[in-house]
This record gives structure tokens, sequence and C-alpha cells, in this order.
């Protein structure tokens, strides 16, 4: 009954992801100075001159992917794992190196949004915690 429960309540926190995904995306898609900048820290910071437009659209390529599969029930379990995966980057390159809480003065904002879907994704993977156990079983064997 409670895995039931907790697969309802997903749906918002999946709706959460998606909407904040997207909503960001218009600026990485579209060159917005804001997100050239904030990427070109991420690059430079790494040594990686002039990366900064494949960094940008690779991200955005894959928080749209993770916006889709996180909204359906079937593939929901796999946007998780990949909309935490991308949202850890981000708040790693947030708090440790290069960015900053507040890299495009915002007032910390997007950090705020970020830790928002972190925690959105983290209840994401909790509510289907048996398809994830039994997914890293399956690996496992594999290896």
């Amino acid at each position: 009954m409670m895995d039931r429960i907790l697969k309802l309540l997903a749906w918002p926190a999946a709706l959460f992801i998606a909407s904040i995904f997207l909503k960001y995306e218009q600026y990485k898609l579209t060159a917005n100075p804001g997100s050239v900048e904030l990427f070109t820290i991420l690059t430079d910071g790494f040594g990686l001159h002039g990366y900064e437009k494949p960094a940008r659209l690779g991200v955005a390529t894959m928080e749209i992917i993770a916006s889709i599969l996180v909204v359906l029930p079937w593939t929901r379990l796999y946007g998780g794992i990949l909309a935490f995966g991308i949202i850890s980057g981000a708040l790693f390159f947030h708090i440790v190196y290069p960015l900053g809480i507040d890299p495009i003065g915002d007032g910390g904002e997007l950090f705020i949004h970020a830790v928002e879907v972190w925690l959105c994704a983290a209840f994401v993977l909790v509510a289907w915690r048996r398809e994830l156990m039994a997914l890293i079983a399956k690996l496992r064997h594999r290896a």
C-alpha cells in the first residue's frame, strides 16, 4: 500500500523535475548570455577552453531526455536516475567548484531550483526503490 502511495506522490515530483529542466532549456538552447557565461566558467574552470557550446547543448539534451523519461510511468525510474545524476553534477559544480551559489546574480534562484530538483529526483528513486534495487541486481549479475 505504501509503495502505491509513494508512486502516486512521485507524479508531482516528476512533473516538477520536468518543468524546471524545461524552464531552463530556453536559455541553454538559445545561447542566452547568462547560460553561455555559466558554461564558459564551467568549461574554462576545467581547462576546456572553447567547449562551452558542446557542454551547454549536451547538458540541455540530457535534461530534455530526463524530462521525457521521468514523466512517463514506464520509464520514470530511468528518468529519475538520469535527473538525479545530472542535478548531482550541477550541485557539485555550484558548491565545490567553480560556480558558487549565485553565479548569475539571480539571488541563488538557480541553485535553489537545483536543490529542489535533487530532492524530487531522490524522492522518485525512493518511490521506485524496489525497481531500482532489481535493476542494480540485474546489472551486478551481468558484470
